[in-house]
Parts: structure tokens; sequence; C-alpha cells
């Protein structure tokens, strides 16, 4: 894990908005930004630390597929799940399409679709895309960049990072097609909040190595990117968290649903 990258901005008391202290050691980051200017409209804890993106990562490949013509629409194509893929989530053990895919964050169907694009064209994607660290490598000695670097390995991102990488997205501003912009989004919508935000984000979950090699799965990771839109307004967040010790179900599904609960208030005061 990288450093922090900067010092945090100081917040107007009238844009505040704090979650339960976090205990020492462990990370936390709520940020938000208007898409437009890229102006941040709240920004507490460590958003300027570098950790694994995990499932996140697929908002970046579901673009990298689409626009390489592998990825064809919401549910084309529908790959067979074999023997010997990433399975340690009984739901992934089945045929998936694309929707699937992002609703469930299966690795292996994101396995396939960097596997069909290559080593070279796979770096070049994540270069383009300015994403985190851009280091593509894997583990040390493993070979394995084209599909692990982004699972607890070598790719590393920022809340801030997330942020900049998304506004991108929504000003489609990368270098993809318009095809895939349009397919990434489809993918990646929620229900609407009560008051007509629109919302579209990507949960993630991942733990810190700790100092045996091994996952500390006790103080796991959660994810939750994406944006909000309401007429000519877009407004992107990053929400991250960090578990105190082993809780049940996934962290970064756990983050989603805690952020959505505060997010339609939050959103009346921006």
């Amino acid at each position: 894990m990288a450093g922090i990258a900067g010092a945090n901005f100081a917040l107007q008391p009238a844009l505040a908005w704090q979650a339960e202290p976090v205990p020492a050691g462990l990370l936390r980051c709520t940020l938000l930004l208007d898409a437009a200017t890229g102006q941040p409209l709240q920004r507490d804890g460590d958003c300027g630390v570098r950790i694994t993106p995990v499932s996140t990562f697929n908002i970046a490949i579901s673009l990298m597929g689409y626009d390489s013509g592998f990825l064809h629409d919401e549910h084309a194509p529908r790959l067979p799940f074999k023997a010997g893929y990433a399975d340690w989530v009984p739901a992934w053990r089945r045929p998936m399409d694309p929707h699937e895919w992002i609703k469930y964050s299966a690795a292996w169907y994101a396995q396939q679709v960097t596997r069909q694009l290559g080593e070279e064209r796979f770096a070049r994607y994540v270069r383009g895309f300015g994403y985190g660290n851009g280091d593509t490598s894997g583990d040390a000695g493993r070979a394995n960049g084209l599909t692990m670097s982004w699972i607890t390995s070598s790719l590393a991102i920022s809340a801030d990072e997330q942020a900049a990488f998304l506004r991108r997205l929504v000003r489609r501003e990368l270098p993809v097609s318009a095809h895939a912009h349009d397919m990434t989004a489809r993918l990646l919508r929620l229900d609407d909040l009560p008051d007509g935000w629109q919302v579209y984000g990507k949960t993630g979950t991942g733990s810190p190595v700790g100092p045996d090699g091994r996952d500390d799965e006790d103080h796991a990771y959660g994810w939750f990117v994406g944006w909000a839109t309401k007429g000519e307004r877009t407004i992107v967040f990053a929400q991250l968290t960090q578990d105190r010790h082993r809780t049940e179900g996934a962290a970064g599904p756990r983050t989603r649903a805690a952020f959505l609960h505060m997010l339609p208030d939050r959103l009346k005061t921006l």
C-alpha cells in the first residue's frame, strides 16, 4: 500500500458529514466532488491512500471489454463457467453475462475479458485511463498481472484517483468508444433515489496483506464508488471503509448500503 498523497481539504461546517470515529490504523474516506468543475464538495479521511481496487476495477475492465469489441451488450457474451476458474464465491460457479458479472463481481469473468486483451493492450488501457499507480505487473515472480494485478496485488488506487477516473468517465474523456461509455454506465445503474437522483456505482471488497503474506480478513476494505445525476448536475463519489474486526457479509456491499442510506440527505446540502 502506498503512502498518503497530500493533506485533506478543509471543509465548510455546512458541508461536513462525519461517520463514527475510526480507530487508529484503519482507513476511512468519504469523497464527493462536482463532476463539472472537479471541485471537492466533501473530502473526509484517508482519501489519498492507495490500496487495491479489487472489484471496483471492473468498471475499467468493462470499458476495455466494450471498446475492444469482446463485450457486446448487457447480456452478451454469456460465458460458461469452467473448472479451474476463480470460484471462491459460490454464486460465481455458473455461466454469466456482463450484467451478472457486474452484479456478482465475478473475478473469473473479468479475467476472461483481460485474457482476450493480452498483456500489452491491457496495460495500455490502464495507462490511458490514468488509473492509480498504473502497475499491472501482478505478484512478484508469478507472471499474473493480466489476471490478478487488481486483486490485492500490484495495482493500487486512492479514493482521490477513483473520483478523478470516474469524473473522466462521466465527462466521456476516457480513450474509449461512446458505446463503451454507454454500456458501462448501463451496467452500473442502481435504483433511483426517491427525489429523482439517478445513481451508478460499483462495490469492491478486499483485505490488506499481513506480515505472513496472507490476507488479513479481520480488517477487510470496503469500496463503493460511482456517481449520482439529476438534471444537469452530476456528483462523483468514492467511499472507503475498513473493518475493525471480522464482520458478517462482504465489506463492499455493507459500505454501499451505509452510503446509500445517508446519500439522499447529503445530496440536499450540496
